[in-house]
């Protein structure tokens, strides 16, 4: 797995005025080239890139950590407002490591939970992102201001994430039958790491914090930025799942990103919400097409076909949720 990476614990010393804690994020990094920065999602860490990475290369200097919180990243202790595991601490230990490896400009493509830090790091740091990739994603105050019954069903799990205790107990009576997954679809390796961090209490409870995170301080953030006028600057590439159920909620979920930035394109990758796993050459091409091109107004989603998705009922199931 990711042959010819470089395996290491980065301590990157405080971060951010979240907590006093120390941090240190385990990450792979290889290939040559212009970086580009892989953020993954819930509940996977870091080797969920592993048959993406190596397709990038290539032609680029490609950095993968485990978020604050989960994998064998730092896990800090957590404070009433959840905010040292919002978005924006999470985004600075993300600038403070690309720092760290020399990398001062670089893209960044970010997948379910992933993605948030991406357009917060995008947000906070524009003088460091040249451009920004979102998987299976909106930001999270446009979830919650169209929220009804429809996401309400189909994405509980924001809402029984944020109650106090009830979830740890709830996945740690047995965290493959929750998240699910699967080692013949992950790859022997990848899934011997996913199960090491759910079988984990304190990463469960991390992980927790970060939808804890998202319903208060993430959603204060955003509130602030558009009441600021703040936007992305860089140019968007929104990717989205044929087999998940975003396209679903969201008939225009290009339309919702041009209320946060100007140059932005869209397109859809044949698999279900796994998609590095499920369709690691097609999300490839598509980044790779994205980074390639020459400036703003000309990245498309150049290889991501556009089909008709198929109903909800065929997506993840409920008890294995993701963004």
């Amino acid at each position: 797995m990711f042959d010819g990476f470089t395996l290491e614990h980065v301590d990157l010393g405080r971060t951010g005025p979240e907590t006093g804690e120390r941090t240190v994020l385990r990450v792979r990094h290889g290939g040559s080239g212009p970086p580009v920065l892989l953020l993954h999602g819930h509940p996977r860490t870091h080797a969920t890139w592993h048959r993406v990475a190596p397709l990038l290369a290539a032609d680029h200097t490609v950095v993968c950590p485990d978020l604050r919180g989960y994998g064998q990243s730092s896990k800090p202790p957590t404070t009433a407002d959840h905010a040292p595991y919002s978005k924006r601490a999470m985004a600075r230990d993300c600038l403070a490591l690309m720092r760290h490896l020399g990398h001062e400009r670089f893209a960044v493509f970010g997948h379910d939970r992933g993605s948030c830090v991406a357009y917060r790091l995008a947000l906070d740091a524009p003088e460091a992102v040249t451009r920004l990739a979102v998987g299976d994603c909106i930001p999270i105050s446009e979830h919650l201001a169209r929220c009804d019954e429809r996401f309400a069903r189909a994405w509980y799990h924001w809402f029984f994430f944020a109650v106090p205790d009830k979830p740890e107990r709830a996945i740690l009576a047995d965290p493959a039958a929750w998240y699910g997954g699967s080692e013949e679809k992950m790859g022997a390796a990848a899934w011997e790491d996913y199960r090491r961090a759910i079988d984990d209490p304190a990463t469960v409870r991390a992980m927790l914090e970060d939808y804890r995170a998202g319903l208060t301080v993430d959603r204060a953030h955003e509130e602030a930025d558009r009441a600021a006028g703040r936007r992305i600057t860089c140019p968007v590439l929104v990717l989205w799942s044929e087999r998940d159920d975003l396209g679903d909620l969201y008939p225009d979920i290009p339309g919702i990103w041009r209320g946060w930035a100007d140059d932005v394109t869209g397109g859809t990758i044949d698999s279900g919400h796994h998609m590095a796993e499920e369709a690691p050459e097609q999300l490839a091409g598509a980044l790779r097409a994205f980074l390639a091109a020459g400036g703003p107004g000309t990245a498309g989603a150049a290889g991501v076909p556009g089909h008709r998705p198929e109903p909800a009922s065929a997506r993840h199931p409920h008890g294995a949720p993701g963004t």
